[in-house]
């Protein structure tokens, strides 16, 4: 499987959004600050991710929710998440 998740930071409210074959390692790395735009912003809440059969179609949603209308679509999902 493959991962599209999103990660909330404490700290500032910013959203990370990131693919991985291995989701709760990725957690993990970003909540230990082994990443580059996550270390100086968290710490991180995941509060969505997706899963994917094919690893070119979880890419292609992560590129689309780095867009306007990826974005526009995740806060309708993350305010219905919340529900």
């Amino acid at each position: 499987m493959y991962y599209v998740y999103v990660l909330r930071s404490l700290r500032n409210n910013k959203l990370y959004k990131g693919f991985t074959a291995d989701l709760k390692r990725r957690v993990k790395e970003h909540s230990l600050g082994n990443s580059k735009f996550t270390s100086n912003n968290g710490p991180w809440k995941l509060v969505y991710y997706q899963a994917f059969v094919s690893e070119k179609d979880a890419r292609r949603e992560e590129l689309f929710l780095k867009t306007g209308k990826g974005k526009e679509r995740l806060k309708f999902l993350l305010i219905e998440s919340i529900k």
